[in-house]
């Protein structure tokens, strides 16, 4: 039931564009980590999914 106290209170509407801005920077963080992880990882994505589509 505290869970959903402190939603419902972390939605106050004072709140809504600092809420609405910190949501904004997670999703660019994880943008940023998932572009991060293809730029090193790529390759081997790449043989593996090359592997598999062989495979089938």
């Amino acid at each position: 039931m505290a869970l959903i106290s402190y939603i419902v209170a972390s939605l106050h509407p004072d709140e809504e564009g600092q809420g609405l801005a910190e949501y904004a920077l997670i999703l660019a963080l994880i943008a940023i980590v998932a572009i991060v992880a293809l730029i090193f990882l790529g390759g081997q994505v790449k043989t593996i999914l090359s592997t598999v589509g062989a495979s089938v």
